[in-house]
């Protein structure tokens, strides 16, 4: 007589994840298998907090994109001073409570010495923050996912090649670099883009956090890899005589995406927070054109004159900061079926 199978905690989880109406036994249709994106999703759908930072992603990347719009609508202008609500008197302070100039008009008050729209200057700033952050990151992906994959899977003196660049670029002190290559990279890059002023500034910001982003996921990436390239699956694929193209695209690549997309999820705020790191220290853009990073940093002189001026923007770039974050680990949370259950 055969020994009772007790159900291991996998066949469990399955088993609970799997609608009751799909049973067999219950509709004679047989079980109804959902993909991990069909689980992730049903995951985090059932994740509060990661549903109302998706939100407000969507929400913050929807303004931003229709930057101009909304500033029509609103008569927004993040370039035209009101200089009828500074005080000459103390100096060019605004007038109104605590002296931020905030009104119907000026929702978030007014720059102090300029007169130029808080509001105006947070909707246009956060499209360059975001331009930055969102390309750098989509260049960080293809960059790492095609460098790791290839030297997981071809191995050899490629891999120990690449593995020392690797090793050599991470050496550097970031910080120290972005400083000190500003403006010597930045002229290079205006003498051989043709790009002037703040665009040639954007281009370099993009190009030095891609440059020193690819590293890490590379290295995540090549470790999944040499895990999955001992698979049945590949080895099987391998055995059919499969080309190295087919059984990188079709058979690693697609299985690779979990940690891509933690890692893009949790790399973006981080480089939002980096610029604005940069535009404090003065790598970055220059007036008129701003980020939330150097509002932060004009703010500074005023902070205890205007306070407002240093919290609104503070404020926002710390929430919008977190909202990313908390997205990316309830991503984590949810591309892992450890870590809980449907």
């Amino acid at each position: 007589m055969s020994s009772p199978h007790f159900p291991s905690e996998l066949e469990e989880q399955i088993l609970e994840e799997v609608p009751s109406s799909t049973l067999p036994g219950e509709s004679g249709q047989p079980i109804a298998g959902r993909s991990l994106t069909q689980l992730a999703w049903a995951r985090l759908k059932r994740d509060k907090v990661a549903m109302t930072a998706l939100v407000f992603i969507i929400l913050l990347v929807v303004i931003t994109v229709f930057a101009p719009l909304w500033a029509n609508l609103l008569n927004i202008d993040q370039y035209e001073p009101d200089r009828a609500v500074l005080d000459d008197a103390t100096g060019g302070l605004p007038t109104g409570w605590l002296s931020s100039g905030i009104s119907w008009d000026h929702p978030f008050g007014v720059e102090p010495g300029s007169g130029r729209d808080i509001a105006g200057m947070l909707l246009f700033g956060a499209r360059i923050s975001l331009l930055i952050a969102l390309t750098s990151t989509v260049l960080i992906v293809i960059l790492g996912v095609t460098i790791g994959t290839a030297t997981g899977y071809l191995g050899g003196r490629f891999d120990s090649i690449m593995g020392r660049l690797i090793d050599f670029i991470l050496i550097f002190p970031i910080l120290i670099m972005l400083i000190a290559l500003s403006t010597p990279l930045t002229q290079r890059i205006e003498d051989w883009t043709g790009l002037q002023g703040n665009s040639s500034r954007i281009l370099y910001l993009i190009i030095v956090f891609t440059f020193f982003g690819w590293p890490y996921l590379a290295r995540i990436v090549r470790g999944q890899v040499l895990s999955l390239r001992e698979r049945e699956f590949v080895e099987s694929a391998v055995a059919m005589g499969s080309s190295s193209r087919r059984i990188i695209f079709k058979e690693l690549v697609p299985n690779l995406w979990a940690p891509v997309i933690v890692y893009a999820t949790l790399a973006l705020p981080s480089i939002i927070a980096a610029e604005a790191a940069l535009a404090f220290l003065g790598v970055g853009v220059v007036p008129p054109e701003v980020t939330w990073g150097k509002m932060l940093s004009d703010s500074v002189v005023y902070y205890q004159s205007v306070p407002t001026y240093l919290f609104i923007p503070g404020t926002l770039l710390f929430i919008v900061v977190l909202a990313f974050n908390l997205f990316g680990d309830s991503v984590r949370d949810a591309l892992d079926p450890r870590a809980g259950r449907v």
